[in-house]
């Protein structure tokens, strides 16, 4: 049987990304472990499912923390006491610290190493310390690299030129599980328990409250708008709530903007709202946008890194520099009265969700799996 060590910064981050390649490996005969920092009972009911091994590595997501020294003496512990197939790493600083680790075993030809970038900080449109920083991170590491896994075109055609992993492969992001995703309705009563009128106007977005989700351009955009009728729900935790409240009152939008804190019932949202806003700064795909496609939901996003590889200016809907707070109020307006183009952009944005299934990332990863062990 072949063994793989999955590995990332946190242990959230598997279990909310990792589960279906998890059961992908038990189905090809696979003993899968797990080393990662244990945060899961901060994530309020996260598991990491069925496996046979996890490592609570002490890793922290800053590169300079002096603490990843004590997590990369761990990370050798673990790898030299077993023999693994395949070792296979996420997050920049676990990618790093993991690569590291296992060069020499790999070098020996006794294992495989694979890293997943779930979009790199360094693209066009980044500020310029992320390329001074990362670039040169991510290029030398590359090196001890046999497969890197990236998710967006943007990435995949800058690693396949400019880095030394034997083999770059683009996946469609981890994909969205749609058959799952629309199983329930949660229309029912939903404009009654917000206190909204029938004519109201439901724009979402779902992301954590933090500097790059860049939410307070939107709550610019709905003062600009200056329609009372026009609500913004923000499904998310984060660091900037505070800050994102005081922004609303500041600006007189108070009363149409709703926080809705971290939700397991998305669903009722994506079911019940007219558009969805993604303005990041930078992202290397953006799942939520996937889901909200695949409701038939117009997009108004930026027009940074992975989000191009789906939004579609006229199209999918609208997209502007993550500033352009008076561009982001234009698009919503755009989209919010003019129905005909809300349906044609939202039967568009149904059909593009296909390319990003669950099922297609699942097939994507079995092949670069197979193509692995075939060269072993």
């Amino acid at each position: 049987m072949k063994k793989v060590l999955l590995v990332a910064t946190v242990q959230s981050h598997i279990a909310q990304f990792h589960k279906p390649l998890i059961d992908l490996l038990h189905d090809k005969g696979c003993i899968v472990h797990i080393a990662a920092k244990n945060n899961l009972a901060e994530k309020n009911g996260l598991s990491l499912g069925t496996v046979e091994k996890v490592f609570d590595v002490p890793f922290s997501r800053s590169p300079f923390s002096s603490k990843n020294i004590k997590a990369l003496k761990e990370l050798k512990r673990i790898i030299n006491q077993t023999d693994y197939d395949v070792i296979h790493c996420n997050t920049p600083v676990g990618g790093i610290l993991t690569r590291w680790a296992a060069r020499k075993k790999r070098k020996q030809g006794r294992c495989k190493v694979i890293y997943e970038a779930h979009g790199f900080h360094f693209f066009k449109g980044a500020p310029k310390k992320n390329w001074l920083l990362w670039y040169p991170i991510e290029k030398h590491f590359s090196r001890y690299t046999d497969s890197l896994i990236v998710i967006n075109k943007m990435d995949f055609d800058l690693a396949s030129k400019k880095f030394k992993a034997k083999n770059v492969a683009r996946i469609p992001g981890v994909g969205v599980n749609l058959k799952q995703f629309h199983e329930t309705d949660g229309t029912e009563n939903f404009r009654k328990v917000y206190d909204l009128a029938e004519d109201d106007k439901i724009v979402l977005s779902v992301g954590e409250l933090n500097k790059n989700k860049n939410h307070q351009a939107i709550i610019r955009a709905i003062s600009i708008l200056d329609d009372k009728k026009v609500h913004y729900f923000l499904a998310g935790n984060g660091p900037l709530r505070n800050e994102l409240e005081q922004l609303s009152e500041k600006l007189g939008v108070k009363d149409q903007i709703h926080f809705l804190g971290y939700r397991r019932d998305l669903i009722t949202f994506y079911q019940n709202a007219d558009i969805f806003v993604f303005p990041s700064l930078r992202e290397g795909l953006g799942m939520a946008s996937i889901e909200a496609m695949s409701f038939g939901l117009p997009l108004i996003t930026s027009n940074r890194h992975g989000i191009n590889d789906y939004s579609e200016n006229g199209i999918s809907g609208f997209k502007y520099n993550p500033n352009d707070y008076q561009g982001f109020a234009e698009g919503i307006k755009k989209v919010l009265y003019d129905e005909n183009l809300k349906r044609e952009m939202g039967l568009h944005n149904q059909a593009k969700a296909q390319e990003f299934t669950l099922e297609a990332s699942l097939e994507r990863i079995n092949q670069i799996y197979t193509e692995l062990w075939e060269r072993v």
